[in-house]
């Protein structure tokens, strides 16, 4: 969850009301050592019986010295969608005229302040509109109704455009690369246990590419080969390796993962005609003139608990909801109603724990998850290893706090004990204390 924060917050690691790597007997903080801290927490964690992940829009976004080379966050695309005037791009934007009628016939003000920083918010309002104006017989209101039909339609082909040609579409690594980094380090979780799911906020396809250039199978929802529709009976599959034609043996596969888009994707489009409407196409399929299945927070009814959104959030429940399950939350805002009454649901299982990734100051539901002192939530945030960086940031947590694969253990093994020899050997000087003249 990218944010401007003014001052620097110190690293936390919060176990109920304890902050794990507090220095303590006036000893100064290392950083590195309260990483090393959270590392071994951590790795407990990530190997719980049942794990997920849910990703908001901070771990599509990548600042890299000031340059975005992610997606942005919802707030900075609200402020570029709605902070372009009038008649500069009325193609891609509202235009004085779509302003006018929304605030004349709805009552509805473009340049409210809970739509400055959250686009989805501004979503959710459209299409609420959309919804009552479909089933109202005001002639009021209908003289706004192709104002708002045609914003929708806008949003929605800025937010497309957003997702699908940012920096890596144009060969940049970078973003894809952190992707391919944590799905390569899930993959050495304990075979014996049930796969990780990862649930996704994000409209964009940076799991699916990088899932696809790491060669690692993994299910959607969807099934087909020519025409992929969602069918969440997948779900309930498993990939597995026959290990003995003979005895009919099976293994699972290590490296399969549940992938669960909550709020849609950009290359999903609704196609009538079949008993699965929801189809997934390559992003170039999705044009204007197709519904694509991208949504905001899920406060409609007929969104929410239609297919494939019904179907989606279930997972969702059902999966954090089981007996000694963790989830981790990244750069997630806890600003979906939906989604924190899942997760405050889940709460009320004793063997549930949540491992959320937030700034220290953050307001609103992160700091009554702190006010809980509830030892089974655990809070990490604050201050990066380096000036500009953030410990609760997608990158850090990929970085520097998920457990290193047993290649990079040995690895840093033997860097650590070069340094260390080195420099006592510094301090001790040549043939120093052992008595002998070598």
């Amino acid at each position: 969850m990218q944010d401007a924060e003014a001052t620097k917050v110190r690293f936390s690691f919060f176990k109920g009301g304890e902050d794990a790597v507090a220095p303590k007997g006036g000893e100064d903080f290392d950083w590195e050592k309260g990483a090393l801290r959270v590392r071994e927490n951590l790795h407990d964690a990530l190997n719980a019986k049942n794990l997920a992940f849910l990703f908001g829009s901070g771990c599509s976004s990548l600042m890299v010295d000031g340059t975005q080379r992610g997606i942005a966050t919802m707030a900075p695309l609200a402020k570029e969608f709605l902070g372009a005037a009038p008649g500069v791009d009325d193609a891609r934007f509202a235009t004085a005229a779509e302003r006018e009628a929304l605030t004349k016939h709805l009552g509805f003000d473009l340049n409210a302040e809970e739509f400055a920083s959250n686009l989805e918010r501004l979503m959710e309002v459209l299409y609420s509109f959309q919804f009552v104006l479909m089933r109202s017989a005001s002639e009021e209101m209908a003289k706004g109704k192709d104002a708002v039909d045609s914003l929708i339609d806008k949003v929605t082909t800025f937010v497309t455009q957003k997702c699908s040609e940012a920096p890596f579409s144009k060969g940049d690594p970078a973003i894809v690369s952190l992707y391919q980094a944590f799905y390569r380090k899930l993959v050495y979780r304990d075979r014996t246990l049930p796969r990780p799911w990862v649930f996704t906020t994000n409209y964009d396809l940076l799991s699916e590419t990088a899932l696809d250039r790491l060669g690692m199978p993994y299910c959607n929802g969807f099934s087909g080969t020519i025409e992929r529709r969602f069918n969440p009976t997948t779900y309930r599959y498993a990939l597995a390796e026959q290990l003995d034609l003979t005895s009919r043996k099976w293994a699972a596969v290590d490296s399969f993962i549940y992938l669960c888009k909550l709020h849609g994707s950009i290359n999903w489009i609704e196609e009538g005609g079949s008993l699965f409407p929801i189809r997934e196409v390559p992003t170039a399929a999705a044009t204007k003139g197709s519904r694509v299945m991208i949504y905001p927070t899920p406060m409609k009814q007929n969104a929410s608990f239609g297919s494939p959104y019904s179907d989606l959030f279930r997972e969702f429940q059902g999966r954090i909801v089981r007996e000694q399950s963790v989830l981790f939350v990244v750069g997630y805002s806890f600003s979906d109603e939906h989604v924190n009454n899942l997760i405050f649901q889940a709460l009320t299982v004793p063997t549930f724990r949540l491992v959320a990734f937030l700034p220290p100051n953050a307001p609103g539901v992160a700091q009554k998850l702190r006010s809980l002192h509830d030892p089974r939530i655990w809070l990490i945030g604050g201050a990066g290893p380096k000036d500009g960086t953030k410990a609760h940031y997608f990158d850090t947590f990929v970085e520097k706090f998920m457990p290193e694969s047993p290649g990079d253990k040995v690895d840093t093994a033997v860097k650590k004990v070069l340094q260390e020899l080195i420099a006592q050997g510094m301090k001790a000087g040549p043939n120093e204390g052992n008595g002998h003249d070598d």
